[in-house]
């Protein structure tokens, strides 16, 4: 006589659905992807280091591969959007050519809310060795103030 176990249903209707989500993704066609980055879950692109001085913001956004005339900077009250295309490896190459493809191509863009508030009209952005450099200078509000302490 078998032992019962409640759980072995439940056990293997779980390996059912992983299956059919597994078998799902490897039928991904990169126009679905929902990233550049291989793996099982999405991820932003580009990836942003944000960085804070005295007198500014940097941000540093990982794009290898992008041609530096399809990149976009835009901020709009305190929200930055970078966007720019990635190009194919090669158009020569057939994709059917290839036994594995991880580096993804397309058009992207990635926003993010800046955590105080910037002057625009003074903001630089440079392209060099994969990184653009976004700098955005602080409004002159956002600046803490030195405050002189009397003495009584």
């Amino acid at each position: 006589m078998a032992e019962w176990n409640p759980f072995q249903g439940i056990e293997a209707l779980r390996r059912e659905i992983d299956k059919a989500f597994e078998d799902y993704n490897s039928g991904e066609s990169p126009s679905y992807r929902a990233a550049f980055l291989p793996g099982r879950g999405p991820r932003r692109y580009p990836l942003i280091n944000l960085l804070e001085d005295k007198d500014n913001l940097r941000i540093e956004a990982l794009t290898p591969g992008v041609d530096p005339q399809s990149l976009n900077v835009t901020v709009v009250q305190n929200r930055l959007t970078v966007s720019g295309e990635k190009s194919r490896v090669s158009n020569d190459v057939r994709p059917e050519a290839f036994h594995r493809s991880e580096r993804a191509s397309g058009k992207f863009v990635r926003s993010l809310d800046l955590p105080l508030e910037v002057d625009a009209a003074a903001i630089e952005a440079e392209y060099k060795n994969g990184l653009l450099i976004v700098t955005l200078p602080k409004a002159e509000k956002a600046k803490p103030k030195q405050i002189q302490v009397k003495v009584a």
